[in-house]
């Protein structure tokens, strides 16, 4: 039966191989479990409500990713928008959580409309390839800069 439905054979792979892969991502991506919520919270945003909403748009994702397109993705929310989200916009620029989230739900219609007529395609292949390689590495350092930011913060205020 998930031979059939995830095609195993045809994909070169063992579901051992398949279960370890996904233990392995999980534990790569659990952080995100923790740190989603404490940074949102810094917000004003619930930390258990987001941790739930984390735990369930993760599981949605991951699961469309792996029944509708039968590709072994794990998805989980961006920690690089969601601190630009709680810090920049929430934090620096003084918007109410509500209002930034209102401006993300905007931006989503605005990015599926641009999906379904091809413009999005467009602009993607406009971007050189060198800025598009050099993006994710100064994300993921602006991630661990926020977290060792809230580390500190957190033992200077306890």
């Amino acid at each position: 039966m998930i031979e059939k439905l995830f095609k195993l054979n045809e994909n070169n792979t063992t579901m051992k191989t398949e279960i370890l892969a996904g233990i392995t991502t999980f534990m790569t991506m659990a952080y995100i479990l923790a740190v989603n919520p404490s940074m949102l919270s810094a917000a004003g945003m619930d930390t258990t409500a987001v941790l739930m909403a984390t735990c369930i748009a993760s599981f949605i994702g991951t699961a469309a990713m792996a029944f509708m397109a039968n590709y072994p993705f794990a998805l989980a929310p961006g920690m690089g928008l969601n601190a630009y989200f709680a810090y920049t916009v929430c934090g620096a620029m003084g918007y109410d959580w509500r209002v930034a989230l209102l401006a993300v739900f905007i931006e989503g219609i605005i990015f599926i409309v641009l999906s379904l007529t091809n413009v999005r395609e467009a602009i993607f292949n406009a971007i050189p390839s060198s800025l598009m390689m050099h993006q994710k590495p100064f994300q993921h350092i602006y991630v661990c800069l926020l977290c060792l930011l809230l580390i500190v913060y957190q033992r200077e205020f306890q």
